[in-house]
Protein backbone atom coordinates (compact mmCIF):
# COMPACT_ATOMS: atom_id res chain seq x y z
CA UNK A 1 0.00 0.00 0.00
CA UNK A 2 1.46 3.33 -1.08
CA UNK A 3 -0.17 6.27 1.48
CA UNK A 4 0.70 9.88 -0.05
CA UNK A 5 0.36 13.06 1.97
CA UNK A 6 -1.20 15.55 -0.23
CA UNK A 7 0.01 18.42 1.09
CA UNK A 8 -1.19 20.57 -2.35
CA UNK A 9 -0.88 24.01 -1.58
CA UNK A 10 -0.89 23.80 2.06
CA UNK A 11 2.56 25.75 2.14
CA UNK A 12 1.06 28.69 0.77
CA UNK A 13 4.03 29.43 -1.38
CA UNK A 14 6.85 29.41 1.94
CA UNK A 15 9.35 26.77 1.47
CA UNK A 16 10.07 26.71 5.26
CA UNK A 17 6.75 25.80 5.67
CA UNK A 18 6.67 23.01 2.62
CA UNK A 19 9.65 21.54 4.30
CA UNK A 20 8.07 21.13 7.66
CA UNK A 21 5.33 19.52 5.48
CA UNK A 22 7.27 17.24 4.24
CA UNK A 23 8.89 15.89 7.40
CA UNK A 24 5.23 15.77 9.35
CA UNK A 25 4.25 13.73 6.42
CA UNK A 26 7.46 11.90 6.42
CA UNK A 27 7.24 11.26 11.01
CA UNK A 28 3.28 10.58 10.34
CA UNK A 29 4.01 7.52 7.71
CA UNK A 30 3.23 8.74 4.56
CA UNK A 31 5.10 6.80 1.81
CA UNK A 32 4.70 9.84 -0.83
CA UNK A 33 4.18 13.73 -0.35
CA UNK A 34 2.06 14.94 -3.36
CA UNK A 35 2.11 18.94 -4.53
CA UNK A 36 -0.08 21.34 -6.84
CA UNK A 37 1.55 23.16 -9.40
CA UNK A 38 -0.21 25.99 -9.76
CA UNK A 39 -0.55 28.82 -12.80
CA UNK A 40 -4.38 30.36 -12.65
CA UNK A 41 -4.68 30.50 -15.96
CA UNK A 42 -4.27 27.16 -16.35
CA UNK A 43 -7.07 25.98 -13.67
CA UNK A 44 -9.75 28.86 -14.37
CA UNK A 45 -10.81 32.24 -15.98
CA UNK A 46 -10.57 35.52 -13.94
CA UNK A 47 -14.28 36.00 -13.77
CA UNK A 48 -15.28 32.52 -12.29
CA UNK A 49 -16.38 33.92 -9.29
CA UNK A 50 -15.91 34.53 -4.85
CA UNK A 51 -15.07 31.53 -2.70
CA UNK A 52 -15.30 32.51 1.23
CA UNK A 53 -11.84 31.52 2.76
CA UNK A 54 -10.91 31.63 6.74
CA UNK A 55 -9.14 35.26 6.01
CA UNK A 56 -12.43 36.17 4.16
CA UNK A 57 -14.24 36.41 0.56
CA UNK A 58 -11.52 36.36 -2.34
CA UNK A 59 -11.66 36.15 -6.03
CA UNK A 60 -10.70 32.70 -6.60
CA UNK A 61 -8.73 33.02 -9.29
CA UNK A 62 -6.98 35.87 -7.09
CA UNK A 63 -6.71 32.81 -4.24
CA UNK A 64 -4.71 30.36 -6.73
CA UNK A 65 -2.75 33.63 -8.49
CA UNK A 66 -1.53 33.91 -5.14
CA UNK A 67 -0.23 30.36 -4.86
CA UNK A 68 1.91 30.07 -8.20
CA UNK A 69 5.24 29.15 -7.24
CA UNK A 70 8.27 28.80 -10.39
CA UNK A 71 10.21 25.89 -11.65
CA UNK A 72 13.30 26.04 -8.70
CA UNK A 73 10.22 26.09 -5.50
CA UNK A 74 9.26 22.53 -6.57
CA UNK A 75 12.57 21.41 -7.85
CA UNK A 76 13.43 22.28 -3.81
CA UNK A 77 10.85 20.36 -2.49
CA UNK A 78 11.48 17.93 -4.21
CA UNK A 79 15.29 17.54 -3.34
CA UNK A 80 14.40 18.11 0.49
CA UNK A 81 12.02 15.45 0.13
CA UNK A 82 14.25 12.83 -1.23
CA UNK A 83 16.92 14.19 1.31
CA UNK A 84 14.28 12.78 3.92
CA UNK A 85 13.65 9.36 1.65
CA UNK A 86 10.37 10.11 1.32
CA UNK A 87 8.48 10.08 -2.37
CA UNK A 88 7.70 13.55 -4.19
CA UNK A 89 4.14 13.23 -6.85
CA UNK A 90 2.84 16.89 -8.40
CA UNK A 91 -0.29 17.47 -10.07
CA UNK A 92 0.06 19.73 -12.66
CA UNK A 93 -2.77 21.51 -13.86
CA UNK A 94 -2.03 22.42 -17.74
CA UNK A 95 0.72 21.73 -20.32
CA UNK A 96 3.03 24.75 -18.85
CA UNK A 97 3.16 22.66 -15.64
CA UNK A 98 2.74 19.42 -16.86
CA UNK A 99 6.67 20.15 -18.77
CA UNK A 100 7.99 22.37 -15.81
CA UNK A 101 7.14 18.92 -13.55
CA UNK A 102 8.28 16.42 -15.96
CA UNK A 103 11.39 18.51 -16.47
CA UNK A 104 12.31 17.52 -12.83
CA UNK A 105 11.64 13.91 -13.47
CA UNK A 106 9.12 13.76 -10.27
CA UNK A 107 8.47 10.40 -8.98
CA UNK A 108 4.82 10.33 -10.37
CA UNK A 109 2.75 12.89 -11.91
CA UNK A 110 -0.91 12.94 -10.01
CA UNK A 111 -3.79 14.00 -12.56
CA UNK A 112 -6.28 15.23 -10.52
CA UNK A 113 -10.02 14.46 -11.12
CA UNK A 114 -11.45 17.91 -12.67
CA UNK A 115 -8.74 17.24 -15.50
CA UNK A 116 -9.75 13.43 -16.36
CA UNK A 117 -11.25 15.33 -19.38
CA UNK A 118 -8.32 17.44 -19.81
CA UNK A 119 -7.58 15.91 -23.01
CA UNK A 120 -4.66 18.19 -24.56
CA UNK A 121 -2.99 17.97 -21.08
CA UNK A 122 -4.02 13.74 -21.39
CA UNK A 123 -2.56 13.21 -24.63
CA UNK A 124 1.05 15.15 -23.52
CA UNK A 125 1.03 12.57 -20.86
CA UNK A 126 1.00 9.85 -22.80
CA UNK A 127 4.86 10.66 -24.01
CA UNK A 128 5.68 9.93 -20.38
CA UNK A 129 3.38 6.82 -20.01
CA UNK A 130 6.14 4.55 -18.49
CA UNK A 131 8.71 6.46 -17.88
CA UNK A 132 6.84 8.20 -14.94
CA UNK A 133 4.39 6.60 -13.00
CA UNK A 134 0.89 8.44 -13.52
CA UNK A 135 -1.85 8.36 -11.14
CA UNK A 136 -5.27 9.46 -12.26
CA UNK A 137 -8.13 10.34 -9.67
CA UNK A 138 -11.47 9.96 -10.59
CA UNK A 139 -13.99 11.98 -8.84
CA UNK A 140 -16.96 14.39 -10.51
CA UNK A 141 -16.74 11.53 -13.68
CA UNK A 142 -18.43 8.38 -15.04
CA UNK A 143 -16.89 5.30 -16.26
CA UNK A 144 -16.86 6.58 -19.69
CA UNK A 145 -14.84 9.43 -18.74
CA UNK A 146 -12.22 7.10 -17.03
CA UNK A 147 -12.09 4.94 -20.18
CA UNK A 148 -11.64 7.72 -22.28
CA UNK A 149 -8.60 9.49 -20.40
CA UNK A 150 -7.02 5.84 -20.51
CA UNK A 151 -7.40 5.31 -23.99
CA UNK A 152 -6.01 9.05 -24.08
CA UNK A 153 -3.23 7.66 -22.42
CA UNK A 154 -2.76 4.97 -23.98
CA UNK A 155 -2.28 2.66 -21.06
CA UNK A 156 -2.28 -0.44 -22.94
CA UNK A 157 0.22 -2.10 -20.75
CA UNK A 158 0.67 -1.67 -17.22
CA UNK A 159 4.19 -2.57 -16.28
CA UNK A 160 6.26 -1.05 -14.20
CA UNK A 161 9.63 0.06 -15.63
CA UNK A 162 12.66 -1.21 -13.40
CA UNK A 163 13.42 2.34 -12.35
CA UNK A 164 10.11 3.46 -11.30
CA UNK A 165 8.65 3.35 -7.59
CA UNK A 166 5.11 2.74 -8.52
CA UNK A 167 2.95 1.07 -11.57
CA UNK A 168 2.90 2.63 -14.67
CA UNK A 169 -0.58 3.82 -13.87
CA UNK A 170 -3.19 3.69 -10.66
CA UNK A 171 -6.43 4.96 -10.91
CA UNK A 172 -7.81 6.57 -7.62
CA UNK A 173 -11.95 5.98 -6.57
CA UNK A 174 -12.41 9.73 -5.41
CA UNK A 175 -15.52 11.76 -4.72
CA UNK A 176 -15.18 15.35 -5.56
CA UNK A 177 -16.74 17.29 -2.64
CA UNK A 178 -15.27 19.09 0.44
CA UNK A 179 -15.28 17.56 3.10
CA UNK A 180 -17.15 14.60 1.09
CA UNK A 181 -19.54 12.70 2.92
CA UNK A 182 -18.62 8.82 3.86
CA UNK A 183 -21.90 7.42 3.30
CA UNK A 184 -21.51 8.58 -0.51
CA UNK A 185 -17.61 7.26 -0.55
CA UNK A 186 -19.12 3.92 -2.60
CA UNK A 187 -15.35 2.34 -2.14
CA UNK A 188 -16.45 -0.82 -3.04
CA UNK A 189 -15.95 0.80 -6.51
CA UNK A 190 -11.90 0.29 -5.78
CA UNK A 191 -12.50 -3.09 -6.07
CA UNK A 192 -15.09 -3.18 -9.47
CA UNK A 193 -12.82 0.04 -11.14
CA UNK A 194 -9.37 -2.53 -11.25
CA UNK A 195 -11.65 -5.64 -11.89
CA UNK A 196 -13.15 -3.47 -14.71
CA UNK A 197 -10.09 -1.84 -16.28
CA UNK A 198 -7.00 -4.11 -15.33
CA UNK A 199 -5.03 -2.01 -13.12
CA UNK A 200 -4.66 -1.26 -9.81
CA UNK A 201 -6.46 1.02 -7.93
CA UNK A 202 -7.20 2.88 -4.62
CA UNK A 203 -8.87 5.70 -3.00
CA UNK A 204 -8.52 9.83 -3.04
CA UNK A 205 -10.52 10.34 0.30
CA UNK A 206 -11.40 13.88 1.07
CA UNK A 207 -13.67 12.90 3.97
CA UNK A 208 -13.08 14.02 7.53
CA UNK A 209 -12.59 10.37 9.47
CA UNK A 210 -9.28 9.73 9.39
CA UNK A 211 -9.82 5.92 9.66
CA UNK A 212 -12.93 4.21 7.89
CA UNK A 213 -12.93 5.06 4.04
CA UNK A 214 -9.01 4.41 4.16
CA UNK A 215 -9.58 1.31 6.05
CA UNK A 216 -12.34 -0.04 3.71
CA UNK A 217 -10.25 0.73 0.87
CA UNK A 218 -7.52 -1.71 2.37
CA UNK A 219 -10.70 -4.64 2.14
CA UNK A 220 -11.31 -3.80 -1.30
CA UNK A 221 -8.29 -4.53 -2.07
CA UNK A 222 -6.62 -0.81 -2.71
CA UNK A 223 -3.72 -0.71 -3.66
CA UNK A 224 -2.90 3.20 -2.63
CA UNK A 225 -4.37 5.91 -0.07
CA UNK A 226 -4.06 9.64 -0.81
CA UNK A 227 -5.42 12.18 2.08
CA UNK A 228 -4.44 15.96 2.59
CA UNK A 229 -2.27 16.91 5.33
CA UNK A 230 -2.00 20.13 7.15
CA UNK A 231 -0.30 21.19 9.65
CA UNK A 232 -3.48 23.02 11.60
CA UNK A 233 -7.22 23.10 10.17
CA UNK A 234 -7.00 26.70 11.29
CA UNK A 235 -4.68 27.76 8.37
CA UNK A 236 -5.82 29.39 5.64
CA UNK A 237 -5.15 27.37 2.86
CA UNK A 238 -8.28 25.84 0.51
CA UNK A 239 -8.21 22.47 1.20
CA UNK A 240 -6.90 22.97 5.29
CA UNK A 241 -10.13 22.63 6.54
CA UNK A 242 -10.78 19.71 5.32
CA UNK A 243 -7.36 18.07 6.17
CA UNK A 244 -5.75 16.26 8.34
CA UNK A 245 -3.14 17.31 11.09
CA UNK A 246 -0.37 15.11 11.72
CA UNK A 247 -1.18 13.37 14.73
CA UNK A 248 -4.55 12.22 12.93
CA UNK A 249 -2.33 11.09 9.60
CA UNK A 250 -0.63 9.23 11.94
CA UNK A 251 -3.71 7.36 13.31
CA UNK A 252 -4.92 6.58 9.80
CA UNK A 253 -1.62 5.26 8.48
CA UNK A 254 -1.48 2.78 11.72
CA UNK A 255 -5.10 2.02 11.29
CA UNK A 256 -4.27 1.10 7.22
CA UNK A 257 -1.37 -1.00 7.95
CA UNK A 258 -3.14 -2.67 10.71
CA UNK A 259 -6.19 -3.34 7.86
CA UNK A 260 -3.36 -4.86 5.58
CA UNK A 261 -2.19 -7.55 8.40
CA UNK A 262 -5.48 -8.59 8.84
CA UNK A 263 -6.72 -8.52 5.34
CA UNK A 264 -3.71 -10.77 5.00
CA UNK A 265 -4.22 -13.12 7.72
CA UNK A 266 -7.86 -13.20 7.94
CA UNK A 267 -10.04 -11.99 5.20
CA UNK A 268 -11.78 -8.76 4.83
CA UNK A 269 -15.01 -9.89 6.76
CA UNK A 270 -12.57 -9.80 9.91
CA UNK A 271 -11.73 -5.86 8.67
CA UNK A 272 -15.61 -5.14 9.31
CA UNK A 273 -15.87 -6.87 12.43
CA UNK A 274 -13.35 -4.88 14.44
CA UNK A 275 -14.90 -1.68 12.39
CA UNK A 276 -17.72 -2.90 14.18
CA UNK A 277 -16.12 -2.29 17.85
CA UNK A 278 -16.35 1.66 16.73
CA UNK A 279 -18.15 2.13 13.93
CA UNK A 280 -22.49 0.98 13.54
CA UNK A 281 -22.33 -2.01 10.49
CA UNK A 282 -24.88 0.08 9.08
CA UNK A 283 -22.98 2.78 8.94
CA UNK A 284 -19.99 0.67 7.22
CA UNK A 285 -22.54 -1.26 5.33
CA UNK A 286 -23.32 2.77 3.54
CA UNK A 287 -19.89 3.73 3.07
CA UNK A 288 -18.89 0.78 1.25
CA UNK A 289 -22.19 1.12 -1.18
CA UNK A 290 -23.04 -0.67 -4.35
CA UNK A 291 -19.69 -0.79 -6.47
CA UNK A 292 -21.51 0.84 -9.50
CA UNK A 293 -19.48 3.87 -10.83
CA UNK A 294 -21.26 6.89 -10.86
CA UNK A 295 -21.96 10.45 -9.73
CA UNK A 296 -22.20 10.98 -6.17
CA UNK A 297 -25.12 12.96 -4.89
CA UNK A 298 -22.78 15.61 -3.61
CA UNK A 299 -20.70 15.80 -6.56
CA UNK A 300 -23.63 15.60 -9.74
CA UNK A 301 -24.43 19.35 -9.96
CA UNK A 302 -20.48 20.10 -9.89
CA UNK A 303 -20.68 17.29 -13.09
CA UNK A 304 -19.56 20.06 -16.20
CA UNK A 305 -18.42 22.89 -14.00
CA UNK A 306 -15.36 21.30 -11.49
CA UNK A 307 -14.49 19.41 -14.82
CA UNK A 308 -13.01 20.96 -17.48
CA UNK A 309 -14.80 22.66 -20.61
CA UNK A 310 -14.21 25.44 -23.23
CA UNK A 311 -14.32 29.15 -22.54
CA UNK A 312 -13.83 32.18 -24.10
CA UNK A 313 -10.70 34.32 -23.09
CA UNK A 314 -11.68 37.64 -24.85
CA UNK A 315 -15.10 39.19 -25.71
CA UNK A 316 -15.73 38.53 -29.91
CA UNK A 317 -17.92 39.47 -32.60
CA UNK A 318 -19.74 37.96 -35.07
CA UNK A 319 -17.28 37.26 -38.32
CA UNK A 320 -14.07 36.76 -35.81
CA UNK A 321 -12.01 33.52 -36.40
CA UNK A 322 -11.24 31.48 -33.39
CA UNK A 323 -7.11 31.63 -32.99
CA UNK A 324 -4.68 30.27 -30.48
CA UNK A 325 -5.26 31.66 -26.76
CA UNK A 326 -9.13 32.82 -27.66
CA UNK A 327 -10.05 29.84 -26.27
CA UNK A 328 -8.82 27.92 -23.13
CA UNK A 329 -9.91 24.32 -21.46
CA UNK A 330 -10.31 25.77 -17.90
CA UNK A 331 -12.93 24.47 -14.93
CA UNK A 332 -15.98 26.64 -14.65
CA UNK A 333 -16.26 26.98 -11.37
CA UNK A 334 -19.05 29.25 -9.37
CA UNK A 335 -20.71 31.58 -11.48
CA UNK A 336 -19.41 31.06 -15.64
CA UNK A 337 -21.76 28.76 -17.91
CA UNK A 338 -19.99 25.77 -18.86
CA UNK A 339 -18.85 25.30 -22.68
CA UNK A 340 -18.58 22.11 -24.58
CA UNK A 341 -15.82 19.55 -24.11
CA UNK A 342 -12.16 20.00 -24.49
CA UNK A 343 -12.30 17.55 -27.16
CA UNK A 344 -13.93 19.91 -29.58
CA UNK A 345 -10.87 22.28 -29.29
CA UNK A 346 -9.09 21.24 -32.51
CA UNK A 347 -12.73 21.78 -34.03
CA UNK A 348 -13.31 24.88 -33.38
CA UNK A 349 -10.08 26.46 -33.63
CA UNK A 350 -10.01 28.40 -36.80
CA UNK A 351 -13.99 28.52 -36.95
CA UNK A 352 -16.24 31.67 -37.53
CA UNK A 353 -18.42 32.89 -34.85
CA UNK A 354 -22.20 33.56 -35.71
CA UNK A 355 -22.77 35.29 -32.91
CA UNK A 356 -21.11 37.43 -30.68
CA UNK A 357 -19.65 36.50 -27.50
CA UNK A 358 -18.48 37.81 -23.77
CA UNK A 359 -15.26 36.92 -22.34
CA UNK A 360 -15.42 34.06 -19.87
CA UNK A 361 -18.40 32.31 -21.47
CA UNK A 362 -18.44 28.83 -22.27
CA UNK A 363 -18.07 28.05 -25.63
CA UNK A 364 -21.34 26.47 -27.44
CA UNK A 365 -21.49 24.99 -30.73
CA UNK A 366 -24.16 26.97 -31.67
CA UNK A 367 -21.85 29.61 -31.61
CA UNK A 368 -20.52 28.90 -35.07
CA UNK A 369 -23.54 27.29 -36.48
CA UNK A 370 -26.35 28.71 -38.09
CA UNK A 371 -29.96 27.51 -38.23
CA UNK A 372 -32.09 27.87 -41.14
Amino acid sequence: MTIIAEIGTAHSGDLSKAFELIDASKEAGADCVKFQWVYADEILHPDTGFVDLPNGRTRLYDNFKALECNQEFYAQCMEYARKKNILFACSPFGLKSLKELAELKPDAIKIASPEVNHYPMLKECSRFYRKIPLILSSGVSKLGDIEKAMELIDASENKRAEDMKMPALTLLHCLTFYPAPEDEYNVRCVKTLGQVLGIPTGISDHSMDPVLVPVLSVAMGGAMIEKHITLSRKDSGLDDPVALEPEMFKLMVHSVHQAEAVLRHSGENEIYRQLAYEYPMEKINSILGTGIKKLAPAESANYGRTNRSLHYMRSMKKGEKIGNGDVSVLRTEKILTPGISPEFMELITGAVLTKDVENGAGVKLEDFIKKI
